[in-house]
């Protein structure tokens, strides 16, 4: 019996080694890949400005002597803005103003010549040539009288065009004129901001989403200003990317009557919601690497592991989108995947539905 005893020890040691060297199912949180829609909240930062924005400048050089106004303030069509010094125009004025009397008092004349002659030609005691050259003198003076009243007219034009007036209902946005400043003719010295609409200005990344979302609606939260959410449409997408900010420029109209001046200038935040074609879901703590390319662990009915190449469609907040690779109700490692290798088994800490 005492030699038998030796034997089963033998026999036990392999079992035994065999046990002791199995290692341990490491536990991990499994969870099931899911196919979802892919619902994107696209957001977008900008800024809110005026549709039709207005560049004023006078119509002739001069020296300033009033500015009226100042940044920020409302203006209405026709309200004088800006002078310039008039001296010279107004002394025009009255050189003209003169010469309008001389011209019509020569009129006056030229007529009354003009209906003797025929007075006389008709009674029989005057000639045909005195009453044509009545007539041309007539003419004349009536030339010089026209031209009198265009000279006014444009003397009048040019004292009017000394003063910079509001051509519509709008805000001041900028000022770049002073008393006492030399202006050239068209120089720009006021901007304004018409009242006809608000539009949100933003400034995205080039995205190739930015494609499809001309037309839609955009909600809209003010950063620096406390007021109500707003809704605007996407009326224009830049073509070209801005070179020196490297982002597409988005205008968005706005569709709130009675928005205020009050924004003008405002940072928004825009949220755009994009829907997209469906993918398989899984967390983003469930991506790996398999050389060059993501993968991710994926469990088997054995509970063993085996890295699986994916090709990633979309991130998102805490999620990825998987378009292929992983099908739908595959289990796979979403945490505690830094020990495993191909074939390892797993045991779930608490095994859900991602």
């Amino acid at each position: 019996m005492f030699k038998l005893l030796p034997l089963a020890l033998a026999m036990m040691i392999p079992t035994l080694a065999a046990a002791q060297a199995a290692p341990d199912d490491i536990r991990v949180r499994i969870v099931t890949a899911r196919t979802q829609p892919l619902d994107l909240d696209m957001q977008l930062s900008g800024e809110i400005e005026a549709v039709d924005t207005l560049e004023l400048g006078f119509r002739q050089g001069g020296r300033v002597t009033e500015v009226l106004v100042a940044e920020g303030d409302s203006v209405v069509a026709g309200q004088p803005l800006a002078r310039l010094n008039a001296v010279q125009q107004d002394q025009a004025l009255n050189v003209a103003l003169a010469g309008l009397a001389a011209a019509r008092a020569g009129s006056d004349q030229a007529r009354q010549a003009r209906d003797r002659a025929d007075a006389l030609l008709a009674r029989g005691v005057g000639t045909r040539a005195a009453a044509d050259q009545a007539e041309q003198a007539l003419s004349q003076t009536q030339g010089a009288l026209e031209r009198a009243e265009t000279a006014v007219e444009q003397a009048r034009r040019a004292v009017d065009d000394a003063v910079l007036r509001a051509p519509e209902d709008a805000v001041v946005t900028d000022k770049s004129v002073a008393p006492g400043q030399v202006v050239a003719a068209a120089q720009p010295v006021l901007t304004l901001a018409a009242l006809s609409g608000l539009e949100a200005v933003f400034h995205a990344p080039d995205d190739p989403l930015l494609h499809d979302i001309l037309g839609r609606d955009v909600r809209m939260e003010t950063l620096d200003v406390d007021r109500p959410d707003m809704v605007g449409t996407v009326t224009e997408i830049a073509p070209l990317v801005d070179p020196q900010t490297g982002t597409v420029t988005v205008r968005a109209r706005l569709l709130t009557p009675n928005a205020g001046i009050v924004l003008l200038g405002a940072s928004v935040r825009g949220h755009l919601s994009m829907a997209m074609e469906k993918g398989v879901v899984v967390p983003w703590t469930a991506l790996m690497r398999s050389g060059d390319d993501p993968a991710v662990w994926v469990v088997d009915d054995d509970g063993r592991v085996a890295l699986t190449k994916v090709v990633i469609n979309h991130f998102a907040d805490s999620t990825i989108f998987v378009s292929e690779g992983l099908s739908d109700g595959k289990r796979v490692v979403g945490d505690g995947a830094q020990l495993l290798y191909p074939g390892r088994r797993v045991r779930p800490v608490a095994e859900g539905v991602q």
